[in-house]
């Protein structure tokens, strides 16, 4: 059963529907249309944001904008509201498959930090209608902004049928089917970083860089590949370097941003157990493993922007494997990691797998995972 619109959206959407307009070409494709409302600033309630506006590509499809908290979180169309989980990069998210379980009994894949989107898809439902993101009403409300576009009216119509042009269901449903459509191409994933390069032979990396991919790859020095390779070896092409799992892997909270958003110091984010499709307690505070590629230029880093520095993650992760003191303090704040935010799901057999690491292979692993870098973006490089 469709849900019932109000009576005053039913009488916009079908004066607008029925207005004459301007001709306009049709978009050739679902995944012209796709790019042209991704960058689209009359999606949102004020007309200031676009999606492109928390992924930017010029970013690496992340937030690069600055705000009370830094750019831990991002800031909403209406000027004042901050989420409280960071904007993933929307690079590569085409490979995450749609959201289910497996028959080990683990959740896989989805979209968002805990999976609640399905598909690319059903994610590009969400943004328009959050009212701390883009604020439109409904989808009622999303449907109108589509048919006052003379060329996105044409192309609902050339695309996807004349009742596209009437029903505001069938209208939001093809916007983001549209935008998934974009976001599938290679704009979003062209694997030609560094890596890639050296895979087919066009490219050399630096010894420092050799030495954290075989660490990165080790089964023995490192537990980085089990949660970071989804390809069955070494090697492989096009390789995501997620397995599209939920971990909790002991992120602290973060109060910078929980002192400027709203949110109530020592909340919990109940990450996948938020999902609407996940009942168990023990999924708490368990996030989708995302992707590598870019990382170096899309942080700051875990789900809520906790870490600015991408060494600094490196570090965290390498508190599980040591006892000196020293290996336990974040450099960011000069103090002790703080305590997990969910204590008691933690992903402890892959987090205490492998030796501690010492300076050099720290550094290491950042050298090699700055080479997941897509060649467009590795002038920033020099900015991170």
């Amino acid at each position: 059963m469709k849900p019932v619109l109000p009576i005053a959206a039913l009488l916009l959407c079908s004066a607008l529907a029925s207005a004459p307009r301007a001709e306009a070409p049709a978009y050739p494709s679902l995944e012209a249309w796709g790019e042209a409302l991704f960058f689209d600033v009359n999606l949102s309630a004020n007309r200031t944001q676009s999606c492109a506006s928390c992924h930017n590509p010029e970013a690496g499809f992340a937030d690069p904008r600055e705000t009370e908290a830094g750019r831990a979180v991002s800031l909403g169309d209406d000027g004042q509201s901050l989420g409280d989980r960071n904007a993933p990069t929307a690079a590569y998210a085409s490979f995450s498959p749609p959201f289910h379980r497996r028959e080990d009994g683990k959740w896989v894949g989805g979209q968002f930090h805990d999976g609640r989107a399905a598909t690319l898809a059903d994610q590009a439902k969400g943004p328009p209608l959050n009212p701390i993101e883009m604020g439109l009403a409904d989808e009622a409300a999303v449907a109108a902004r589509l048919w006052e576009n003379p060329r996105y009216f044409a192309t609902l119509a050339t695309l996807k049928g004349a009742e596209a042009t009437r029903d505001p269901q069938l209208a939001f449903a093809a916007m983001a089917e549209a935008i998934a459509a974009f976001e599938g191409t290679e704009t979003f994933h062209p694997f030609d970083s560094k890596y890639d390069r050296y895979l087919r032979g066009e490219a050399e990396l630096s010894d420092l860089e050799e030495l954290g991919r075989l660490l990165f790859f080790s089964s023995q020095f490192t537990n980085c590949n089990i949660c970071h390779q989804l390809r069955p070896s070494p090697g492989a092409e096009k390789e995501t370097f997620s397995n599209y799992e939920f971990h909790n892997i002991g992120v602290p909270e973060n109060p910078a941003a929980r002192a400027v958003n709203g949110v109530t110091p020592g909340s919990v984010d109940a990450g996948l157990r938020a999902n609407p499709a996940v009942s168990e307690t023990t999924e708490t505070g368990k996030f989708k493993v995302p992707t590598l590629r870019n990382v170096a230029v899309t942080g700051p880093y875990m789900h809520n922007g906790v870490f600015t520095d991408l060494r600094t993650v490196v570090l965290f992760y390498n508190s599980y494997n040591t006892k000196r003191p020293e290996r336990h303090v974040n450099p960011e704040t000069g103090a002790p990691f703080d305590p997990p935010e969910v204590p008691g799901t933690l992903s402890l057999s892959e987090l205490e797998t492998g030796p501690a690491l010492d300076d050099q292979r720290i550094d290491a692993l950042v050298a090699f995972l700055k080479t997941l870098t897509d060649q467009r973006y590795e002038p920033l490089l020099e900015e991170n």
